[in-house]
C-alpha cells in the first residue's frame, strides 16, 4: 500500500467523524456543575427555553436556608430566585431557575448547544445566621 492510499483513508475518516459532529465545539464540551465543598451540585438539566433545574446538596455541619439561586454568565448576584428553602444537613433540594445572557435576557438555546455561565446560591447559617455565597462553574448542554 502507498502513502497515497493512506492519506485517502485518513481524509475518508476525518470526513466521517466531521459529519458525525464529532469536531463540534458543544459535542465535546462535558456537562459541569462545580460548588465548593459545603454546597453541591448533584444533578443539572438545561431546557430550550433557558430553565436550568438543579439539584443541590448540602454538606455543613448545621442546617441552612436557600435565600436566593441564580444562573448567568456574569457571575453576579444579579436576578437571582428567591427560594427561601430551608435543606437540613446532609439534606438535598431541586431548584428551578432561569439562567441569563450577558444581556440579562433569558437563554434560548437549541437542543445540544452549550451554555457556559455560573451558579449562584445564597444561603443562611440557621445556627449562626451568617450568610454565605457559594459560587460554582456550569456548563450545561442544553436537553
Amino acid at each position: 500500500m502507498t502513502y497515497g492510499w493512506m492519506i485517502l483513508i485518513l481524509i475518508g475518516v476525518l470526513a466521517v467523524l466531521y459529519t458525525l459532529g464529532v469536531f463540534k465545539q458543544g459535542s465535546v464540551a462535558p456537562n459541569i456543575c462545580a460548588l465548593p465543598a459545603n454546597v453541591g451540585c448533584v444533578s443539572a438539566a438545561l431546557f430550550p427555553n433557558g430553565i436550568l433545574t438543579v439539584n443541590i446538596q448540602q454538606a455543613t455541619q448545621y442546617t441552612i436556608n436557600v435565600v436566593a439561586i441564580g444562573c448567568n454568565t456574569q457571575g453576579t448576584a444579579n436576578a437571582l430566585s428567591l427560594p427561601n428553602v430551608i435543606i437540613p444537613i446532609g439534606g438535598n433540594s431541586t431548584f428551578v431557575v432561569p439562567c441569563y445572557t450577558s444581556t440579562w435576557a433569558t437563554y434560548n438555546g437549541a437542543i445540544g448547544a452549550a451554555y457556559t455561565g455560573y451558579l449562584l446560591v445564597n444561603y443562611t447559617d440557621l445556627s449562626t445566621g451568617f450568610t454565605h455565597t457559594a459560587s460554582g462553574s456550569l456548563i450545561q448542554k442544553v436537553v
